[in-house]
């Protein structure tokens, strides 16, 4: 017989007491709480929180005269630009579901978006309207016919050459301020009456079949915008530099966090260690969100691009990838304070931080980077984390070595992935996220990622991670970047590939001489079996956000055929497209013998 559950009271929910939860609301209050404060500054530009709050309610009336409503998306194309900025809080006060996109996509890549989402309107920064046009083009070519365009909305930008916002409005497109202008500033702008509504929309990577589109809701956009200021040193009235991508899991939530702490929004269009340092010296910066690929690049600047020592203690929120513990490590001596989270645009971005903790202040600086480099807890605003085996989904020990995958649970997961009920099925199976993300569980109950499932390399049986192997080359003082990926391997089924950006003062005379250093200093500080068989040299692809593409790498490495059995031999020529300078295959392990071949 089962017991049903009664509270103390029968007292019903009511307009007085309860709320459909939705970040738009912290809008308002900082426009009511810091009129004048300054929201956002973007080279010549600024505005206040009440300029910015009147604008997006503009944005939203001008979006509504439009026949934007409930149901409708609305997609932007745009760097961190103000408009991009307001799109986050205009778009969701019509009603409309905001979808960032990804500005480095292909013209094929876009129109997938643009098509799968059904997007009634297109605001896009000016440098990228040829961009949009071919992607719509591409749409209407195989719709034959039955394609709406959708209203197009050019953002002009003064640091922008003239020509390209010429060219959009030539073709038609409406200028931002213009339309902005067909809205009225007082807009009495209507929050969600379920919060359960989509507030965003944003596209995977799609590295191995189309791009699945992610949904959020308006109630874990309002959970992450408060939990971030909450596990992070992030105060009200800071000042904030736009170095990650706000259409990067929607600037992981930040946009509307700004709002809530009533803080400063630096703009920078183009993010490079000399534009930190500068809006660090002269901008006040206080705090900036970036990927360790950002962050390397400003351990390895140049003198002329170093502005130090900080005039500031600068805190810095990274995730995206496994930061390596000597970047977190050469973070430090700079005077940054770097906290280490991670998550995935599933989760709303960032979902699990390595948490501080005092008795840590006492380890030396080596170790402090050590478990500093670990993804840590969940999030206060995630009810669930846990690594799992995932034959039975049962808790792996809490061993520090026993491998399984980090799946979630709660408030901060996506509704799920855009028309995709098969993707889903699988993504939410036996009631949690699965993230496909391989990790260890320590003692302390912190956990640690060794790979993505599909990045692990199987070598003669034995698994090795990625990860830890590039974590040990990191350290050498020759290499600036990477990346490790398996290929293919006659004796060992595979074994390890790394491919090498050196450091801008690094000239060496003899490279075959290098890379006999990388893998003697490689044995001296792995097991056998994890030292590379295989380094290539040149720069390594990425994606928008700084994250290293290994897809492209595994390609690479499988394209150059499998290592030989204690032979040497001639790779088949990769074409100047790829950008490899030399490639260099340490062939028999023990004897350290390496065979180079110059790329032509």
């Amino acid at each position: 017989m089962s017991v049903v559950e009664r509270d103390i009271d029968d007292l019903p929910r009511n307009p007085a007491n309860y709320t459909a939860l939705t970040p738009l609301w912290f809008l308002e209050r900082a426009a009511l709480v810091h009129p004048n404060r300054n929201s956002l500054i973007h080279g010549s530009v600024r505005f206040t929180w009440n300029q910015t709050y009147r604008r997006c309610r503009q944005l939203a009336s001008a979006l509504t005269r439009s026949s934007v409503t409930f149901g409708s998306t609305v997609a932007v194309i745009a760097p961190n630009v103000p408009a991009l900025f307001e799109a986050h809080f205009g778009i969701p006060m019509s009603g409309a579901v905001l979808n960032a996109v990804n500005i480095r996509l292909n013209a094929e890549a876009i129109a997938f978006l643009l098509g799968h989402s059904q997007s009634d309107v297109l605001m896009v920064d000016q440098e990228f309207y040829s961009l949009a046009e071919e992607a719509l083009k591409r749409i209407a070519d195989k719709s034959e016919g039955k394609f709406k365009t959708p209203t197009l909305i050019v953002i002009a930008d003064e640091n922008c050459d003239p020509k390209s916002l010429q060219y959009a409005l030539g073709r038609g497109a409406i200028e931002y301020e213009k339309f902005l202008e067909t809205g009225d500033l007082d807009f009495a702008w209507k929050p969600p009456e379920d919060e359960w509504h989509s507030i965003a929309l944003g596209y995977t990577s799609g590295t191995t079949a189309s791009p699945k589109g992610v949904v959020l809701h308006h109630r874990g956009a309002y959970l992450m915008a408060l939990s971030n200021p909450i596990v992070w040193e992030i105060k009200e009235g800071a000042v904030y530099l736009w170095t990650l991508p706000m259409f990067h899991c929607n600037g992981w939530c930040f946009p509307w966090t700004l709002a809530a702490l009533c803080a400063t929004s630096i703009c920078l269009r183009q993010v490079t260690a000399k534009g930190v340092y500068s809006a660090i010296a002269n901008l006040g910066v206080t705090h900036f969100c970036a990927a360790p690929v950002v962050l390397n690049s400003i351990v390895n600047a140049s003198k002329e691009d170093t502005i130090l020592p900080l005039p500031r203690v600068v805190h810095i929120m990274t995730a995206g990838a496994a930061p390596p513990p000597a970047v977190l490590s050469a973070m430090s001596k700079r005077g940054f304070k770097v906290t280490h989270t991670y998550g995935l645009s599933e989760t709303y971005g960032p979902s699990t931080v390595c948490a501080w903790k005092p008795e840590w202040d006492l380890l030396p600086p080596e170790d402090q980077a050590r478990m500093n480099a670990r993804q840590g807890v969940r999030y206060i605003g995630l009810e669930g984390l846990d690594v799992v085996n995932t034959q039975n989904m049962r808790p792996v020990p809490a061993d520090g070595a026993t491998v399984g995958e980090i799946v979630f649970r709660g408030n901060i997961v996506m509704k799920g992935y855009l028309k995709n009920p098969k993707a889903n099925k699988e993504t939410f199976a036996n009631g949690w996220y699965h993230s496909g993300d391989l990790a260890v569980k320590h003692p302390d109950g912190y956990i640690e990622i060794k790979d993505r499932s599909k990045d692990i390399i199987i070598s003669g049986g034995e698994n090795i991670s990625s990860v830890e192997v590039e974590n040990v080359l990191y350290q050498h003082p020759a290499i600036l970047e990477v990346s490790v990926v398996s290929r293919p391997d006659e004796q060992w089924g595979e074994s390890p590939c790394a491919f090498v950006t050196l450091k801008s003062n690094v000239h060496p005379t003899n490279q075959q001489q290098l890379t006999e250093d990388i893998l003697k200093f490689s044995r001296s500080k792995m097991p056998a079996y994890w030292v590379p068989k295989s380094v290539v040299f040149g720069p390594l692809p990425k994606t928008a956000t700084g994250k290293i593409q290994k897809h492209v790498l595994r390609a690479k490495a499988k394209e150059m055929g499998p290592v030989k059995k204690r032979r040497a031999y001639d790779y088949p020529h990769l074409g100047a497209a790829d950008a490899v300078a030399n490639v260099y295959v340490p062939q028999a392990e023990a004897k350290g013998e390496v065979f180079l071949r110059q790329e032509e």
